[in-house]
């Protein structure tokens, strides 16, 4: 038997990287005969593909001598132009140089806790929280402490109290870690109401906010709630993708952070991957300045809202009592309660029995995910976003099924 040698031993901080569970089930749903309601995915078959096409040939032809090239470390005047072009139709205009773009917003994530976290500090997140931020939390070597959410979001007074706890016991809250709208994994957003309190909270106690945007233009109905950004810019590090309103696989996101931090985020992306794809933000340009991408994104939230109310009709119909939900008003997620003392892994073993997979709610909390008591054990995520209807209703049937054992 091989053993590693001492000299590859990776670091103690590689310890905290856990596997997606999206990516563990990836196989398992690629099997003939499966329905996944486990990845976030967009739906791309609203996309004018051979348009698309015909923009990347063009670029490469015409343009190809930049667009091939090493780029600006904060991203190429055009794709800041798209990144503020889709802000202002949040309803949230920023000045494109104060936007630094990176390989999606995932990496703005990792550079913006890396600037601001030392081994030991404490990120405040929602409880649950978006499986990827875990994973750079915990890379980063930063402790998660969750915040209680109902269906209005973020509790302030839970936030506020949470805050007085961890400072009486001497702990360094570096950030609050915020997913506002549509979040990932519950679907529920922030009240409009709420969020000037959690803004005044934080910059009161001196904490930073990440606010984290991937789903802001997509509610069902188009509107548009005053981003925390808007509300505080001096204390409130915008994070914001093209991935679910284009395309994932052009990896361009970008953040928007207060001016002080703004020069060390661009060294730490250069840092990091030099530049994003300079082919990747050039199709981002020319997608946003140069075509109805807002009408299109208006095809895509028909789809998902027709998608999240079959989901919705079918868990009505099938469900046990007992079992609760959330009633998302945009975005991709659906989040369930099964019954006290229910276990979501033996529900995905039988799930998968039935053909059915989704993502278990321990993947979304820090702490152990096994076993009773371990956070999110009765609890799963749904995600409506890329089946059509009628594959909905069925993976819903059949996970109903898988609940009821």
């Amino acid at each position: 038997m091989s053993t590693t040698p001492t000299f590859l031993q990776p670091a103690a901080r590689a310890a905290g990287y856990r596997p997606s569970p999206v990516r563990d089930f990836w196989e398992v749903s690629m099997q003939p005969g499966f329905i996944s309601l486990a990845g976030g995915n967009p739906d791309l078959s609203v996309l004018p593909l051979a348009e698309l096409g015909a923009t990347a040939s063009r670029i490469i032809t015409e343009r190809g001598m930049d667009a091939l090239q090493y780029g600006s470390g904060t991203g190429t005047p055009g794709a800041r132009d798209a990144a503020a072009r889709v802000m202002a139709a949040e309803g949230n205009p920023v000045d494109p140089s104060a936007i630094q773009i990176t390989a999606g917003s995932q990496m703005a994530l990792e550079l913006v806790v890396k600037l601001l976290c030392d081994p030991g500090d404490v990120i405040l997140a929602e409880g649950p929280t978006y499986v990827g931020a875990l994973g750079v939390f915990a890379g980063m070597e930063a402790e998660v402490v969750h915040v209680p959410m109902d269906a209005d979001g973020l509790q302030p007074d839970a936030l506020e109290e949470t805050i007085g706890r961890l400072r009486s016991q001497g702990r360094t809250i570096k950030a609050l870690y915020t997913i506002p709208n549509f979040h990932n994994p519950t679907g529920i957003t922030l009240s409009a109401e709420r969020r000037p309190r959690v803004v005044e909270i934080c910059s009161r106690a001196g904490i930073p906010i990440i606010e984290d945007n991937p789903y802001g233009l997509l509610a069902f109905d188009g509107s548009t709630l005053p981003s925390m950004h808007q509300l505080d810019p001096e204390n409130v590090i915008y994070l914001g993708s093209f991935s679910k309103i284009v395309a994932p696989g052009l990896r361009v996101g970008w953040a928007v952070a207060p001016e002080s931090l703004r020069r060390p985020l661009q060294l730490a992306s250069e840092a990091t991957t030099i530049c994003a794809s300079v082919l990747s933000q050039t199709l981002i340009e020319e997608y946003v300045l140069g075509s109805d991408w807002q009408g299109i994104l208006d095809k895509a939230r028909a789809l998902y809202r027709e998608r999240s109310a079959a989901v919705q009709e079918a868990l009505r119909e099938h469900l046990p009592s007992g079992t609760r939900w959330s009633e998302p008003r945009g975005g991709f997620f659906t989040w369930l309660d099964l019954a006290e003392g229910s276990d979501c892994h033996a529900v995905l073993d039988a799930a998968i029995d039935a053909k059915v997979v989704f993502v278990p709610g321990t993947a979304f909390y820090s702490g152990p995910d096994r076993g009773p008591g371990a956070p999110g054990i009765s609890q799963l995520r749904l995600a409506f976003s890329l089946e059509d209807a009628d594959t909905l209703r069925e993976g819903v049937k059949r996970l109903a099924a898988a609940i009821r054992g």
